[in-house]
């Protein structure tokens, strides 16, 4: 009997696998580069793990793929189709200006270029009721340009699509008759919202990633059938729910977020069990820094995100990604100031330390000169860092141009990176109205623990988590996703003019397209969880903000309940509110979960205290002279061992640091718990 689920995690340096044992509670991890093809490593990881499928009842899977083929520009040739009148929405785009400071500032050019954005003659009004026929023989025509231009992928975006998808869905059927070798994205089924342009943006964007995405997840498949796999596959999605390897392929940009979101998720779950409400959960990988926050136990989500500085409608978990992680570079700017990342050395070639080719320092590289990593037991010894080499990155790159010694110049990365790491965290905590002296510091990935103790001396937090396993707790952080289906429909109506029975109707439609895609499931109707929201704002405003519909809301005639909670959530987030000021529903908004079994945190085994010590050595983390720092074994810490810094703590697969004036505490189950020293951990 089938009895493990598998979580798999592709980051930007390692693919992380995560086995779980139903029966047992028993975790087992594996990790592989992530270089050359993924889909390669996936079973190489799988063929480590020494998984017979027969026993796998489940798989989840995380991807980055989506994100990367956008960021790095490496997507296929696409082409749009549009209504009559607005083929240069995307050049266009908005009248603000993403850098109001930077007069040289320019918006990236458009995926599509000019020439492969045609237009049909076709208009829908805002309602949804059609003004002008959809032109087949104008749209057979423009599929049989684009044909001969050679694209892959179709983005069709029409007018006020969102309220009605018929022209749409008939230019997916004139394509599969013309042209059916491409792949096809239609923007009511991508995202059912207004705002043209975002629109746009988006269903281009799933068309531009779709083709590399497909393949990628139709490899997986034939590979899982060839060793006779008859589980589910799940792929993670942006809003930290979990769908099915096919719902994905239909729609790929419902994964931009998909790598860390699993992180997120484990944050939650985590803090949960420890009675932390309130979390910071902070992703230290190899290409990245990604952070988000948890507040009153539920992650923060948002309905639009921006990758590559352009524009993307989907549900997602609020996450702030920079080019900050062991692989990021350091560099010289023109006026002769040491700068890190965003580029990074990614896992080819890798930082010069791992002897792949690679040349440019590194954050990895100044971690292996300051003594923080043991060159000869990286990853439990499956690897051994080239010390010289790092030695010789920084020295030639950074310490002799700025006239500095090795060792401070090596400091001054790892400072830097920590910077950059500190200031993402104040961006999603004070710049949302949010101290992040009251929050808790979940710190992972597999930099996570070098960088905690950084961190907390910067933000002036009082603890910070380094959970078990941290390199792969994003991937374990899969293992708590839930099934997840989200719907959104454009509604401009003021609130006091909505009707109960609107309201009801269109919760309703909306309810019944979620339970359709969940059929693919096979959830029973017992383990479902529906969640409501409305976006509201008062009149004259441009944004809104997402307010839950409880379900009292759905027998208040005057929806008063949920136009006071709207006013107390705008005063929370914006420290004002206009309670006498009409308000205007812009959306409606429906989650549909599926719950699915999740994994204990369960304590850790009875072991003897003061057994962990394995050596010292010399560490730089100040001015002055290096340090004599101990070494202890993560495997052999007890629970309710405390430790004094400076100590570094090293597992196989990640180190953790405790800087001086800090102290480190082994929690009931197992998790390192770093606060400054004259408060306890």
């Amino acid at each position: 009997m089938a009895e493990h689920r598998l979580a798999v995690d592709v980051g930007g340096t390692f693919v992380d696998l995560v086995l779980f044992n139903e029966a047992t509670g028993a975790i087992t991890l594996e990790k592989v580069p992530s270089s050359g093809l993924l889909e390669k490593r996936f079973f190489e990881g799988l063929e480590r793990l020494g998984l017979d499928l027969g026993d796998l009842a489940a798989i989840v899977h995380g991807s980055t793929t989506v994100i990367n083929t956008i960021v790095q520009e490496k997507g296929a040739r696409v082409g749009l189709i549009t209504t009559r009148g607005f083929r240069d929405v995307l050049e266009l785009g908005r009248g603000n200006r993403a850098q109001i400071y930077n007069l040289f500032y320019t918006q990236p050019p458009p995926l599509v270029p000019r020439s492969l954005r045609l237009e049909v003659p076709e208009r829908l009004n805002r309602l949804g009721e059609v003004l002008t026929a959809l032109d087949e023989d104008a749209t057979r025509a423009a599929l049989l340009q684009l044909k001969a231009e050679g694209v892959a992928g179709v983005a069709v975006c029409f007018l006020h699509a969102y309220a009605n998808p018929r022209h749409e869905r008939r230019v997916a059927e004139l394509a599969a008759e013309v042209f059916p070798e491409a792949v096809i994205s239609i923007s009511s089924d991508i995202v059912r919202e207004w705002r043209e342009f975002e629109r746009t943006s988006t269903t281009v964007l799933d068309a531009y990633a779709k083709p590399r995405m497909t393949a990628y997840l139709k490899a997986l498949d034939a590979g899982l059938s060839e060793r006779r796999y008859a589980g589910t596959f799940n792929i993670m999605q942006s809003s930290g729910g979990m769908t099915s390897s096919l719902a994905v392929q239909a729609a790929p940009i419902r994964t931009l977020e998909s790598g860390p979101a699993g992180g997120v998720i484990g944050t939650a779950a985590l803090g949960a069990k420890l009675g932390l409400p309130d979390l910071v959960a902070a992703d230290v990988g190899g290409t990245t820094f990604d952070v988000a926050l948890i507040v009153d136990g539920r992650p923060l989500e948002k309905g639009e995100t921006t990758v590559n500085r352009r524009p993307v409608l989907q549900p997602t978990l609020d996450i702030v990604s920079i080019g900050a992680g062991g692989g990021s570079i350091a560099w010289l700017d023109e006026e002769g100031a040491l700068r890190v990342g965003p580029k990074s050395a990614e896992a080819d070639p890798g930082p010069a330390c791992f002897g792949l080719g690679g040349t440019a320092p590194t954050v990895t590289d100044a971690q292996v000169v300051l003594g923080y990593l043991d060159p000869g037991y990286y990853l439990g010894k499956r690897m051994t860092l080239d010390r010289a080499a790092a030695e010789r990155a920084i020295g030639d790159t950074i310490a002799t141009p700025l006239k500095l010694s090795l060792r401070d110049a090596a400091l001054g990365i790892v400072r830097i990176a920590a910077s950059n790491m500190a200031n993402a965290i104040r961006n999603i905590t004070i710049e949302r109205g949010h101290d992040p002296r009251g929050f808790s510091l979940a710190c992972f990935g597999g930099g996570g623990g070098l960088f905690a103790g950084f961190l907390l001396d910067e933000l002036e937090m009082t603890r910070a988590i380094v959970p078990v396993y941290p390199a792969a707790f994003s991937a374990w952080g899969l293992l708590n996703a839930h099934y997840r289906e989200d719907l959104a429909r454009t509604i401009v109506k003021p609130l006091a003019e909505f009707s109960l029975t609107e309201l009801k109707a269109a919760l309703g439609l909306l309810e019944a397209e979620a339970t359709a895609r969940f059929e693919a499931h096979r959830i029973p109707a017992g383990a479902r969880v529906l969640e409501r929201f409305a976006d509201l704002r008062y009149a004259g405003q441009e944004h809104t903000v997402r307010v839950p519909i409880d379900p009292a809301d759905l027998n208040d005639p005057a929806l008063s309940a949920l136009r006071a909670r709207f006013d107390a959530l705008h005063e929370k987030a914006y420290a004002h509110a206009l309670p006498g000021q009409a308000v205007e529903l812009v959306h409606l908004r429906l989650a549909l979960i599926g719950l699915s079994r999740l994994p204990e945190i369960t304590p850790l085994p009875a072991r003897e205290p003061g057994r962990a010590l394995k050596g010292s050595r010399a560490i730089t983390v100040g001015a002055g002279e290096p340090l004599a720092c101990p070494v202890v074994d993560r495997e052999k810490l007890a629970a309710g061992e405390r430790l004094s810094g400076p100590v570094i703590v090293e597992e196989w697969t990640s180190t953790t640091l405790v800087l001086p004036g800090q102290a480190l505490e082994v929690d009931v189950y197992g998790n390192l718990v770093i606060g400054p020293a004259e408060h306890g951990a």
